[in-house]
C-alpha cells in the first residue's frame, strides 16, 4: 500500500518511518526543503511537488495531512480539492478544530472525496511506534483505511469514533484532560520545591512511577526531564498553549458542563506568561519531552 504524506516535520517524519516499518510506503511532500532533506536521509521517498506525489499513488489515492491546524490545513485541503478525484481519501492527522473538520468534509464530499479527521496522540514517540488515533468520517470508507491503523497503532490504540468531526472532538477533550494532568503534576513538584525537605526530583518521579496510584507516561517524562536538569534551572516556566485546551473549555461552557480543573489549567498557562513558576517549568518540560514543543530558555 502507498499513501501520500503532506508534512514532514517532527510528527510527520516519525509517522512516515512508522508507516515504512509496517509495510506501507509513504510518498512524502513538504514545502520546507530542510524537512524534505531530513526525510530523504531517513530513506523516505519524497516528491518535489504535490502533483508529482499524487501521480505516484494508486487509486483510490489516500493522502495523509500532517501540517499545523488552521490556515495551513485549509490551504492543503483547498489545493487537494482541485487535484483529487471522486473516490480519493484525505486524512487530517493534525490537531484541527472539530467544526473546521466538519466543514472540510462537506467541501470535499462535493467532489466525492472522503475526509477523515484523525486525532493523533502519543507525541513524537507515538507517531514513530505504536500510535494512538481517534478517527471520524464515513463508516463504509473507513474499511479502506483501517489496515493503515491496524499496522501503525498500539494494541487497542485506534478507534473509529463516528461521523465527521468526532475524531477531532475526542482529541480536543483528550487534550483538555492532558492540560489538567500536567498542571497537577507541575503543582505537586512546585510544593516539593518549596518544602523544608531536600527531595531529589528524579528519584521522586521514578518512585512515583513504580507502582503508585499516580504512575503514568507523564510521570516517566517528568523523570526524564529532571534527569537532564534536576531543578529545571535552564528553562523558563512559560507554558505555551496551542489551543486545544481552550476549545475543550469553550465546548464545556456551551454544553454547560462543569470542568473546573481543565479551566484552571488553561488559566495557569496564561498566568505563566507573566511570571516564572516551578509548576510552569514542569509542564513546559513535559510538553517538550512528549511533543518536542519549544521551551523558553533563561
Amino acid at each position: 500500500m502507498k499513501i501520500g504524506l503532506i508534512g514532514l516535520g517532527k510528527m510527520g517524519l516519525n509517522l512516515a518511518l512508522n508507516l515504512a516499518d509496517n509495510g506501507i510506503t509513504p510518498i512524502g511532500f513538504d514545502i520546507n526543503e530542510q524537512n524534505v532533506d531530513i526525510a530523504k536521509q531517513a530513506n523516505i521517498v519524497t516528491a518535489d511537488n504535490l502533483a508529482l506525489m499524487i501521480s505516484k499513488l494508486p487509486s483510490p489515492k489516500i493522502i495523509w495531512i500532517m501540517v499545523p491546524a488552521g490556515k495551513p490545513t485549509d490551504s492543503v485541503v483547498n489545493e487537494l480539492k482541485t487535484v483529487l478525484t471522486s473516490g480519493d481519501i484525505v486524512i487530517d492527522g493534525g490537531n484541527s478544530f472539530y467544526k473546521d473538520s466538519i466543514q472540510r468534509a462537506m467541501v470535499l464530499e462535493e467532489k466525492g472525496i472522503t475526509f477523515f479527521d484523525v486525532g493523533t496522540s502519543g507525541g513524537q514517540a507515538g507517531a514513530r511506534h505504536n500510535g494512538n488515533f481517534m478517527i471520524g468520517g464515513n463508516p463504509s470508507k473507513f474499511k479502506i483505511i483501517e489496515p493503515i491503523f491496524i499496522a501503525i497503532s498500539a494494541l487497542n490504540g485506534y478507534l473509529y469514533t463516528g461521523p465527521s468531526g468526532s475524531g477531532h472532538y475526542l482529541k480536543m477533550v483528550h487534550n483538555g484532560i492532558e492540560y489538567g494532568m500536567m498542571e497537577s503534576i507541575g503543582e505537586g513538584f512546585d510544593v516539593l520545591q518549596h518544602s523544608p525537605y531536600d527531595y531529589n526530583n528524579v528519584d521522586v518521579a521514578r518512585m512515583w512511577n513504580s507502582g503508585s496510584v499516580i504512575r503514568s507516561w507523564l510521570m516517566e517524562l517528568a523523570e526524564q526531564a529532571f534527569s537532564d536538569d534536576g531543578n529545571l534551572e535552564d528553562i523558563k516556566g512559560t507554558m505555551h498553549s496551542s489551543g486545544e485546551g481552550r476549545w475543550t473549555l469553550d465546548e464545556a461552557l456551551d454544553q454547560q458542563v462543569a470542568t473546573p480543573v481543565i479551566a484552571m489549567s488553561l488559566l495557569m498557562r496564561y498566568r505563566s506568561m507573566e511570571q516564572d513558576t516551578f509548576s510552569g517549568k514542569v509542564v513546559s518540560a513535559l510538553r517538550n519531552e512528549f511533543g518536542g514543543h519549544e521551551v523558553d530558555k533563561k
